[in-house]
């Protein structure tokens, strides 16, 4: 994704919020379309199939009028790997949503900063203080409020999208590592290429026949999560990631709106006050970020 610093204009700052907003919209619909097909008995690969068909021919659509098409990626191992970690993450969040509500699933997920931090100084190199380790057990406390441990099948469901978000976080560290060697175009076709063809090997061994309304849920599913991952891509590039961060929790706003009006299922106080919890982690995350970014700046003027 396209590099932006923190001192954009105030217009373009508006633009990437009002994305990043449209996008967790969109993944939140998607969310409760893929718990609609789990409830009624289709295969979590099977779901994930359609949806990264719906991906590929999204991907593909982006990239035709491009240089992504005639482009071989430049570190093909890194493209293929994020490909993986990218459907893992999408078929073991959607495996979680059998067992759980949306917004414990999805407050589970805001535990990805924490993993990120990890991640990055074993494969990055980078340096992380006392206080960023913090928020990082800031923010397993409160995954464990959400799953408060002893309290019946949850805890053994949780383990799903706390996997899906270890996936996810895999998936900007080697983001990271790539670098801005390839298009976001070239990167984009790889990994739903990449996705698709693992689940393809997959799905006949659990393949069942989608009636018609479950096949136009399955496409919804596909078009949302692939419209959503496209807004992300345009809203980094008007404002920094510092910025824009804070305004992808307001998923969990959508996601328990339409957890209530769509399975009647509304979060008790502890899902509600563990998301709280991960998410003053995940701000005061984006927030040190924010300030190593500065400092950076400093010294490179003045080094």
């Amino acid at each position: 994704m396209s590099a932006t610093t923190t001192d954009a204009a105030p217009e373009r700052v508006l633009r990437g919020v009002l994305l990043i907003i449209a996008s967790v919209i969109l993944f939140s619909v998607s969310d409760a379309m893929s718990k609609l097909l789990r409830l009624q008995g289709m295969p979590v690969v099977e779901i994930a199939w359609i949806r990264y068909i719906v991906f590929l021919l999204f991907a593909l659509g982006i990239a035709w009028h491009g240089r992504a098409m005639r482009l071989r990626p430049k570190r093909l191992r890194l493209q293929l790997l994020r490909g993986i970690t990218l459907v893992g993450s999408a078929v073991l969040f959607v495996a979680g949503l059998g067992h759980l509500q949306i917004a414990e699933a999805t407050a589970i997920t805001y535990v990805s900063p924490g993993f990120v931090t990890a991640l990055s100084i074993l494969f990055l190199g980078e340096k992380v203080g006392i206080r960023r380790w913090a928020a990082v057990l800031v923010g397993f406390i409160g995954v464990m409020i959400v799953i408060r441990p002893g309290s019946g099948a949850i805890q053994m469901a949780a383990l799903f999208p706390l996997a899906s978000a270890f996936c996810w976080a895999a998936t900007i560290v080697i983001t990271r590592r790539m670098g801005a060697g390839d298009l976001t175009e070239t990167t984009v076709l790889w990994s739903a290429g990449t996705g698709l063809l693992l689940l393809t090997l997959l799905v006949p061994f659990v393949f069942q026949t989608p009636n018609l309304a479950q096949l136009g849920i399955g496409l919804l599913h596909g078009a949302c999560a692939s419209v959503g991952q496209y807004l992300v891509i345009l809203a980094y590039r008007q404002a920094a990631a510092s910025v824009l961060a804070p305004f992808s929790y307001v998923q969990l706003l959508f996601s328990t709106t339409l957890g209530w009006l769509i399975f009647a299922s509304v979060p008790d106080g502890g899902t509600l006050l563990g998301a709280a919890v991960i998410i003053a982690s995940g701000l005061y995350t984006v927030h040190r970020e924010r300030v190593r970014a500065r400092e950076r700046r400093m010294q490179a003027r003045h080094g």
